[in-house]
């Protein structure tokens, strides 16, 4: 493939990519509760002339938050600027993005639980009082200055709503948990998709990738773009219940939404510790997994689901792990 091809693919990718986001609240699919408020707060915000009060969006990754701060820039006919936690290591990479905003635009901070302590504390100034103020120079030449910043909306995302600090989750005026996706909003998610990618699908397809796509708009966009490939080659991009299955199967993804890592974390608990109760840390190493991959991408569906429970002694398998993975269970296995 040449370089050419190359760059032309990825174009193509990348505007599929953004096609498949809604650019409108009545594009949105779910999340109903959220977008009944965050409408009247974006017309009140509108009617007032002033900037949307700043928004913390939490939940388990790929619920749409990133989504759903695009679509409130939209909605309120302003810009948006996008960053994320980690990327801003010094004051001066805060107060560089700052300072490009114009008045109204809203500062989309992903992941905004790893901000660096220090930074975070600079931005209190500026979401309160929309300044800025920095101290530039060293040692004994130090000075403080302050800079205006134009009125903005800061959007907050983050997956550990409990590893934000205190005064950085008091200053957002608006707090909105995400939830997992109900299977029909899944699906109406999936039909958008196929018709986006021009795949046709049947409607037992569509219910079968719903099922298995963990309440998550991502993955349902993720495993349709894979089913998509089988389709593609195997029946002139129809998009077949057979197909869809067969395709998941080889993907290690079983009829329930469940993964290899899914069942490797119900192995450790029943097979190593004996049902629980497992520490995290304890289960991460036996799995071979990040502590944080385990809490914030796995667990909350197991937890969902009822294969698992959390107890104040740690993780404990219920009696649906066990019978999913075939094993005998015994009244009494189910620690607290």
């Amino acid at each position: 493939m040449n370089k050419d091809h190359l760059m032309t693919s990825m174009a193509i990718k990348e505007d599929e990519e953004q096609s498949l986001r809604p650019e409108k609240l009545t594009q949105y699919i779910g999340q109903d509760d959220i977008k009944d408020m965050l409408s009247i707060y974006i017309q009140a915000a509108k009617k007032r002339n002033e900037p949307l009060d700043h928004m913390l969006l939490y939940g388990p990754p790929g619920l749409g938050k990133t989504t759903l701060a695009q679509v409130t820039a939209n909605e309120l006919n302003v810009k948006i600027k996008v960053t994320s936690g980690p990327t801003i290591e010094k004051s001066g990479d805060l107060a560089a993005l700052l300072s490009s905003l114009e008045p109204g635009d809203v500062f989309f901070i992903d992941e905004i639980h790893r901000l660096p302590r220090f930074v975070e504390e600079v931005l209190y100034a500026a979401m309160e009082d929309f300044v800025l103020d920095i101290v530039i120079g060293r040692d004994g030449e130090s000075r403080s200055i302050r800079i205006d910043l134009p009125p903005f909306t800061l959007i907050g995302a983050t997956t550990r709503f409990g590893d934000l600090s205190a005064p950085l989750r008091d200053r957002f005026g608006v707090v909105f948990r995400l939830n997992y996706y109900t299977n029909k909003d899944l699906q109406t998610i999936c039909k958008r998709t196929s018709a986006v990618y021009g795949n046709p699908i049947d409607e037992d397809a569509v219910m079968s990738l719903a099922r298995r796509s963990r309440g998550t708009p991502r993955i349902v966009n993720r495993l349709f773009r894979r089913v998509r490939d089988f389709a593609d080659i195997m029946n002139d991009g129809h998009i077949t219940e057979t197909i869809t299955n067969d395709a998941l199967l080889k993907l290690g993804i079983d009829a329930h939404g469940l993964d290899q890592t899914d069942y490797r974390y119900l192995e450790a608990i029943i097979d190593r510790y004996q049902g629980g109760p497992a520490g995290l840390d304890a289960i991460a190493t036996q799995i071979a997994e990040e502590v944080t991959t385990v809490e914030d991408v796995y667990e909350p569906f197991l937890l969902q689901e009822g294969y698992i429970k959390r107890t104040p002694r740690g993780r404990v398998a219920t009696q649906k792990a066990y019978d999913i993975l075939g094993r005998p269970y015994y009244e009494g296995f189910l620690k607290t």
